[in-house]
């Protein structure tokens, strides 16, 4: 079964980067996780701080002159766009990034971004950069783009958000950064959408938002995080074959999500789940693809 998709995590925390050295094995920069497929554009799922980090390493493999990519953009809190002015390739005049992202009621995704990146709150706008930088509003959506089938479909949050899932050459991701499961206080807790369920429907991995522990959760229902025991409930239901605990809080430390990741372990093997990983800086995950499986859309 040769050749494969990767996704590789540059970023996995949530609200604020964050750093010391109690959280030096799962780090502390904001969501940024790309998927690679040989011969396909590569694919980045959020803007967080960890765009820097990915940058740097495509600029030292001699990589980000002539780089083009789509990135998937969940919503436009800080910890997701924060790292798109220090993405070394857009300092290159042949570089460009096609940028999806949630429709905003105020205007263009393009002209609403910009509306964050420009002075007095940073010194230059998405049109400063040398690369080209080109923004899609969307919702509910499916489409292809070089051999990529693309699905979107609005999640629960305080604003706007997307989830995203992505297939490729026999390998399928889906990617919900944030997901509030307490934002409709009319609907259970335990209640997983049904978009949500078909947007992770057997996909190999699924990258999801587990930011609260069950105590943490019930002082702060509204802030549009769910528990990793959620998660791990989302993963099953939707068959999921792996689910990656996603989108960590900055005050937890490496022991603290090792505890978590424990917890959701244990439940998942009680509930006859999915592998569990907690998401890690510098983690890369394989997926094997079967020989005659690369897509033709």
């Amino acid at each position: 079964m040769p050749g494969g998709v990767n996704v590789h995590f540059y970023g996995v925390r949530g609200s604020t980067p964050c750093d010391g050295p109690g959280i030096a094995r799962y780090g502390g920069n904001t969501s940024c996780v790309v998927l690679e497929a040989v011969g396909r554009a590569p694919v980045v799922f959020d803007l967080g701080t960890g765009l820097r980090t990915y940058g740097t390493d495509l600029r030292d493999a001699g990589l980000d002159a002539h780089y083009q990519a789509i990135a998937l953009l969940t919503h436009l809190h800080w910890d997701h766009i924060q790292g798109l002015p220090f993405f070394a390739p857009l300092g290159s005049v042949d570089a460009g990034l096609d940028v999806y992202g949630p429709a905003q009621r105020e205007g263009s995704l393009g002209d609403v971004f910009a509306g964050v990146m420009r002075p007095p709150y940073f010194p230059i706008r998405p049109h400063d950069l040398e690369g080209e930088v080109a923004f899609t509003g969307i919702g509910n959506d499916d489409f292809t783009r070089g051999g990529l089938r693309v699905r979107s479909c609005w999640v629960r949050h305080t604003d706007p958000a997307l989830g995203f899932r992505v297939d490729v050459d026999g390998a399928s991701v889906a990617y919900i950064s944030d997901h509030g499961q307490g934002c409709c206080p009319d609907m259970p807790v335990d209640h997983v959408p049904s978009e949500v369920l078909e947007l992770c429907d057997g996909v190999d991995l699924l990258i999801h938002d587990a930011q609260h522990t069950p105590e943490e959760f019930a002082l702060k229902p509204h802030f549009g995080h769910c528990t990793a025991d959620y998660a791990v409930h989302v993963a099953r239901e939707s068959g999921a074959r792996t689910l990656a605990l996603f989108h960590h809080d900055p005050v937890h430390d490496d022991d603290q999500v090792d505890r978590m990741r424990d917890v959701a372990c244990d439940l998942s093997s009680r509930l006859g789940g999915p592998e569990i990983v907690a998401a890690h800086e510098g983690m890369r995950v394989a997926l094997r693809v079967p020989v005659g499986a690369r897509s033709r859309v």
